[in-house]
């Protein structure tokens, strides 16, 4: 069992279930994410008798990391599970400090039609300690804190809702990994059901919504989610959200040359978003030898954003950060397990 697979409330019931104080919970937590202690034996404050429970029930492994890619901007890191799967995350560095983009799935079922993840179908959810593990093994591995964290990388956060949910606990917690609630951002394709259970727990959590399309038919084609749960029924579970939590939601949109971006494109965007309380992110493709999509030009890009813009709707085009790298979720994972993805 990984000390990392336990929010604290589980860790203090799991301790007093084995004969131990839920103090003991806290002077663990401690040593662990605060001071970085790997070692139970220099956990001095501990008794004998929990240090040697700990030894015989507890390990304090994370995700081994077997290849990193670095840029200026951006590094890519491929870590290897316990069961020898393999998984992703890309570290980011903003002008406002270190972002996190972790996996939450071994593969996704989602099968969007631009998207290299998708290419290997879901093996299986991440269990708690491997999203956990994800930012201490990178944070660990360049020595520095980890400032905030975005759940976008392989697979589907929603369909990991459970343990997405334990994450947000540990993430969150100021004994824990003690990042803001604003500076975490879990993003979904539209599962609709989960963006309903979301809004209910009232965190201050950020959600990102991969639409990338400004209407069912070209959804459609690109995003199998859409057959499920259309546009319509995704902004509607979007309007209970903002009235639940009044947090403004991020609406993520690829740019797919001839597919999503034409003038129409944004003016049917526009009018979807209208005056809701949400902001359009453009993001340039980052183009992968496995799918014939193209990244459309800048000039596309520009008056994608020229008319969104005119329409009063608030929108950014996310920064460049790895064209160096394979930073396309699943890249990496993709070139180093080869053929075996099929």
């Amino acid at each position: 069992m990984s000390i990392y697979n336990f929010t604290q409330k589980e860790l203090e019931n799991y301790l007093i279930e084995n004969g131990f104080k839920k103090y003991n919970a806290i002077q663990i937590i401690e040593w662990l994410y605060e001071k970085k202690e790997k070692d139970f034996n220099k956990m001095t404050n501990l008794s004998k008798k929990l240090i040697s429970f700990c030894i015989e029930k507890i390990d304090i492994n994370t995700p081994k990391i077997i290849k990193v890619e670095k840029s200026p901007l951006a590094n890519k890191y491929l870590l290897e599970l316990k069961d020898n799967n393999k998984i992703e995350c890309v570290l980011m560095n903003h002008d406002y400090g270190y972002s996190l983009c972790v996996s939450s799935q071994v593969g996704c079922n989602m099968g969007c039609s631009f998207c290299e993840s998708g290419r290997l179908k879901k093996v299986r959810d991440l269990a708690l300690d491997e999203l956990v593990g994800q930012v201490i093994a990178v944070s660990n591995y360049e020595n520095i804190r980890i400032d905030s964290i975005v759940v976008m990388g392989i697979g589907e956060p929603f369909d990991n809702f459970e343990n997405i949910k334990r994450f947000i606990s540990v993430v969150t917690n100021n004994k824990m990994i003690n990042i803001g609630q604003r500076h975490l951002t879990i993003s979904t394709c539209g599962l609709v059901p989960k963006i309903y259970e979301f809004a209910d727990l009232e965190t201050g959590v950020n959600l990102a919504i991969s639409l990338h399309a400004p209407n069912n038919d070209i959804r459609d084609k690109i995003m199998k989610i859409n057959h499920a749960y259309k546009i319509e029924e995704i902004m509607k579970a979007l309007d209970y959200y903002i009235d639940k939590t009044n947090r403004r939601v991020t609406i993520e949109y690829v740019m797919l040359a001839g597919i999503n971006d034409s003038d129409e494109c944004a003016r049917e965007l526009s009018r979807l978003v209208g005056n809701k309380l949400m902001y359009v992110n453009l993001i340039p493709y980052n183009e992968t030898s496995n799918f014939d999509m193209k990244r459309s030009n800048d000039f596309k890009i520009k008056s994608f954003y020229d008319i969104l813009k005119s329409n009063n709707i608030n929108v950014t085009i996310r920064k460049e950060m790895g064209g160096n790298l394979s930073a396309a979720c699943g890249q990496l994972r993709a070139r180093e397990e080869g053929s075996e993805i099929c």
